[in-house]
């Protein structure tokens, strides 16, 4: 499967799971196709120190990686207290609890479809009807 092939609810997807398998926290999908004129998706999440932030993102770069999609830019991973990752029509952002409640990007975007996560889910085999 080459990445032209990967279009971005797949890729969402493949973001969505790699976070998962790191327990990131508060995982939400936001459909900002109709709000933005440079991102379809924002995908925002959370982990309890810097060093789980830093593997989220690691997670995420390594699984889409092996489908030869690499991101457009990475902010933020050294120090793991916000980072901003940039697949084209998928934006990732992974906070640091604290920082994330000090930020509130989501209310920013409360227009958006919202697709939430529960933190007990392990797996997302597919998006809510209209994210």
């Amino acid at each position: 499967m080459g990445k032209e092939s990967i279009d971005g609810k797949e890729r969402v997807l493949l973001c969505v799971n790699a976070s998962l398998k790191k327990k990131a926290k508060d995982l939400i999908i936001l459909n900002v196709k109709e709000l933005s004129s440079f991102a379809d998706y924002f995908i925002i999440c959370s982990g309890t120190s810097d060093r789980q932030v830093q593997a989220i993102a690691s997670s995420i770069q390594e699984n889409l990686k092996e489908f030869g999609i690499i991101p457009l830019g990475v902010e933020g991973e050294r120090l793991g207290k916000w980072v901003l990752m940039d697949y084209n029509d998928v934006i990732i952002h992974i906070f640091y609890e604290p920082i994330r409640l000090f930020y509130d990007i989501e209310r920013l975007w409360s227009d958006a479809p919202r697709m939430e996560i529960a933190d007990d889910v392990t797996e997302l085999t597919a998006l809510d009807r209209g994210i």
